[in-house]
């Protein structure tokens, strides 16, 4: 499938999805029939051309695929004689419901796990075969996973509708968290012998950018689209030419992409000047501190530090913690972070990125044998592959 073809199938996915679930009120089934479409899409468009009406091809042939899946359902002759008075798909609306379909997908109901892998689906369109292979576990698991998640949106009754006023920040933030956590996935990988997985980091700033196109006032929405790409700017300077982790004090820093650092900073100075700010702003503020110091000892940590003790009044995240824990010691040296992590580590018991904190902060304070020490246990706890190399590279090194 050529990118040209892959690219238009997930720009549509939703806006598909959003219309055969607006018809048909049935997100489960409609999912599937999309799903059938974009792959009949996928198989016939790079032989045959993409039509002049491709959103109008697929809301065709999504259509005859829900009313076949409608025909084995208990209720089919009800179903059927509201098909038959359906209008033309030649007649639908070019409403673009995007961020209806991203609202089901980020259902409060549904854990987070369930709701990443619905939300690549349905609104990437990734198939489940891609989506397993990204988060290595087998596809009948995945597919269980995917479908035990639509059919909790459909036993949570939710209609096709944007939530009312009343449940619309907390259905936001479901959306944005979920897209942070994809985000995450991508950017370092929590599996595995690969450090970053684009196709997931990719996807995340894509649909965030879909999000904020749809809500360009919300300061939230910019400020996760501006922390996706300050973050994503020091990707190339990540990993070293045999896939190895290289920290960000040790990145060449030219490396970095500077237009996704100038669109982040826009967006994220455009979303402050607005007035109220969000986790996501100062989460991207503190990104955009990183990103604009030439050197790694011209990084202006106090004011992380300033920026991650507001964070810290707002968010209860032990992760916020840890990370406030690291610029403390590099404002008021090592022992002023080990008494942070000291105080966090309950929340965060047996985490790789706790020892791997206490390592790094035993070794600045030049206590090498408990640095070999918390190097070597956070090596053993990590799941990553270029993670645990690194960390038991930095062990080795001390030990000579």
């Amino acid at each position: 499938m050529t990118d040209r073809v892959e690219d238009l199938l997930r720009d549509l996915a939703p806006q598909v999805l959003g219309v055969i679930v607006r018809r048909y009120h049935d997100f489960a089934l409609g999912e599937d029939a999309v799903q059938e479409a974009l792959l009949a899409a996928a198989v016939h468009w790079p032989e045959d051309g993409v039509p002049a009406n491709p959103r109008g091809w697929l809301i065709q042939v999504a259509v005859r695929k829900m009313t076949d899946l409608l025909r084995s359902e208990t209720a089919r002759r009800r179903r059927e004689e509201a098909v038959s008075h359906e209008p033309p798909p030649g007649g639908v609306s070019e409403q673009d419901d995007t961020l209806i379909v991203l609202f089901l997908c980020c259902h409060p109901a549904l854990t987070p796990a369930s709701a990443i892998a619905l939300t690549l689906r349905a609104v990437g369109g990734l198939t489940t075969a891609e989506i397993a292979n990204a988060f290595l576990v087998p596809e009948p698991t995945m597919a269980q996973r995917i479908s035990r998640a639509k059919q909790t949106v459909k036993k949570a009754g939710s209609t096709f509708a944007m939530p009312g006023p009343d449940e619309w920040a907390a259905r936001l933030r479901s959306v944005l968290h979920v897209l942070y956590l994809i985000f995450n996935e991508g950017y370092t990988s929590s599996v595995g012998g690969e450090l970053h997985r684009t196709e997931l980091s990719g996807e995340a700033i894509r649909l965030t950018r879909a999000v904020h196109a749809q809500l360009p006032e919300d300061g939230e929405v910019a400020g996760l689209l501006a922390l996706m790409l300050l973050t994503d700017a020091r990707r190339p300077a990540r990993t070293g030419p045999r896939g190895e982790l290289i920290p960000l004090e040790q990145q060449d820093r030219t490396l970095w992409d500077k237009a996704l650092i100038n669109e982040g900073v826009d967006l994220v100075m455009a979303a402050v000047a607005r007035g109220a700010i969000g986790e996501y702003q100062l989460q991207a503020s503190i990104a955009a501190i990183h990103d604009d110091a030439l050197r790694a000892e011209d990084t202006d940590w106090p004011q992380i530090l300033t920026m991650y003790g507001l964070l810290a009044r707002m968010a209860d995240n032990p992760v916020v913690a840890l990370n406030r824990a690291i610029a403390a010691a590099m404002v008021h040296g090592p022992a002023a972070g080990l008494k942070l992590i000291d105080e966090l580590e309950p929340r965060l018991p047996g985490h790789h990125r706790v020892a791997a904190a206490r390592a790094h902060l035993y070794e600045k304070a030049g206590d090498v044998a408990r640095a070999i020490e918390y190097y070597r246990a956070a090596a053993a706890r990590t799941t990553s592959t270029p993670e645990q190399h690194y960390l038991l590279t930095r062990a080795s090194r001390l030990s000579h």
